[in-house]
């Protein structure tokens, strides 16, 4: 009995390693697919530790569950009413309980030290090379830089917004990006530490890009704080976009609030900035003079 125990179980604990083996195969992706499975792993620092996070925890349930349902599968087959088996009498087991009440404990603090660190990590803040304002408004985004005199908003591309009225007799399989791109992207530096402050105006938003790692809560009248760091090497000259989308229900446009940020090479930085700036304000403005959007000082934003 013993011995065939022991093979369920090993066959069970064999299938669940492959199932992460396999799931950690994958090649890594800048953001979701079509029909994918696992988490993405991101391109930022944080976004991989919650990647590798997600992963050890997976492995640690798939184990958990391979031992409880090979064992319950091998007591159902073993010792079935057809095979002449009948049950015990006694009710209560002091060691079991004990066995059970004390292992997941042992489990929980086994999974909240790593997820502990992580989150530490995720919120740590301190010394940023430059510093965005994000807001959420019913249904658009706004954007100011820190330090400089730079505000814009940013919302669902025109294209996207009128094929999705109903009876436009658009099809939107031919709009590329369908209801995932925007009128103005967020353009940032790559290789830099960037501090969001986040709020929202009207009803609570939530502003999330999954390459980033992480999503936060905009709150009217509140402020949350977040942080990124983007590697040259998930970028390249003339930029990179990520998409993204408000992760909080809030409204009946909900779905039409789009997220779409551009990274570009730390070098190519200033001259981008000057490019936006022009477009938004129409004044030529050297790049040099934007060059301490990184670097300015990470000014203190109170909830309004």
């Amino acid at each position: 009995m013993k011995k065939n125990l022991q093979v369920a179980l090993a066959a069970a604990s064999s299938l669940a390693f492959s199932l992460v083996a396999a799931a950690q195969a994958e090649p890594a992706s800048t953001g979701p697919e079509r029909w994918q499975l696992n988490m993405t792993e991101g391109v930022t620092e944080t976004s991989k530790l919650v990647y590798d996070l997600h992963m050890q925890i997976f492995l640690i349930c798939c184990v958990i569950g391979a031992l409880v349902f090979g064992a319950m599968f091998y007591a159902m087959f073993k010792f079935r009413k057809s095979k002449g088996a009948v049950a015990a009498t006694w009710s209560h087991n002091t060691t079991a309980e004990v066995i059970w009440t004390v292992v997941p404990i042992l489990i929980l603090v086994v999974m909240a030290i790593p997820a502990t660190d992580v989150l530490y990590k995720m919120y740590d803040t301190s010394k940023p090379e430059m510093t965005v304002e994000i807001r959420g408004y019913q249904w658009l985004w706004e954007y100011k830089y820190h330090g400089q005199d730079l505000k814009f908003t940013s919302r669902l591309k025109r294209e996207s917004d009128e094929t999705r009225r109903l009876g436009s007799g658009k099809d939107p399989n031919a709009v590329a990006n369908y209801l995932l791109d925007v009128d103005r992207p967020l353009v940032l530096p790559a290789d830099t530490k960037i501090r969001f402050v986040i709020s929202a105006d009207d009803v609570i938003h939530a502003w999330w890009v999954p390459v980033l790692g992480w999503k936060q809560d905009a709150i009217p009248g509140y402020v949350n704080e977040a942080w990124t760091k983007i590697p040259g090497s998930a970028t390249k000259s003339g930029g990179v976009l990520y998409r993204g989308q408000c992760a909080e229900l809030c409204g009946k446009d909900h779905g039409f609030m789009p997220i779409v940020v551009k990274v570009v090479p730390k070098a190519e930085f200033a001259e981008a900035l000057a490019q936006l700036k022009t477009e938004i304000n129409g004044t030529n403005v050297p790049a040099p003079q934007l060059a301490s959007a990184v670097n300015a000082p990470a000014s203190t934003v109170n909830a309004q």
